[in-house]
């Protein structure tokens, strides 16, 4: 379960409204930053809030073989977070997540970004319910 997991809320964003309000639009950019550094999308699903007279948002996920991307927008707020787990088991697939996470970034063009990094499965050895490691202790 060895992978990153990339974390960014974005604020003030600059791009066009469309982005924001479109979910088939969102979901066209996040096949299109899946496929350039070579993340393998196996599924998506995307959903539009509001109505077509009257958008108020999309929300979106695509499954990868290496994990999965999750996109929220928020028009009227002109806000975006993003979620990019890749698991890192059989080759490191970090570079390619990072790759994604600023194309993604760049595309909706914010004035203020939050970004966390998360390097999972850091506990060699150790599994759920194992009573040799206790809950919180170090090893």
């Amino acid at each position: 379960m060895h992978g990153l997991h990339l974390i960014a809320e974005l604020h003030q964003c600059r791009c066009a409204a469309r982005l924001l309000t479109d979910a088939e639009a969102l979901r066209k950019l996040c096949l299109k930053v899946c496929d350039r550094p070579g993340l393998t999308p196996v599924g998506a699903v995307f959903h539009q809030f509001g109505s077509i007279a009257s958008p108020a948002g999309a929300t979106g996920a695509v499954v990868l073989a290496e994990s999965h991307l999750a996109v929220h927008t928020w028009p009227e707020l002109r806000a975006v977070t993003l979620d990019l787990y890749v698991c890192n088991f059989s080759q490191d697939n970090s570079a390619a997540a990072r790759a994604a996470c600023e194309q993604l970034i760049a595309a909706f063009a914010p004035g203020q970004v939050v970004r966390r990094e998360l390097v999972r499965g850091g506990g060699e050895g150790c599994q759920e319910g194992d009573p040799s490691r206790k809950h919180g202790a170090e090893g």
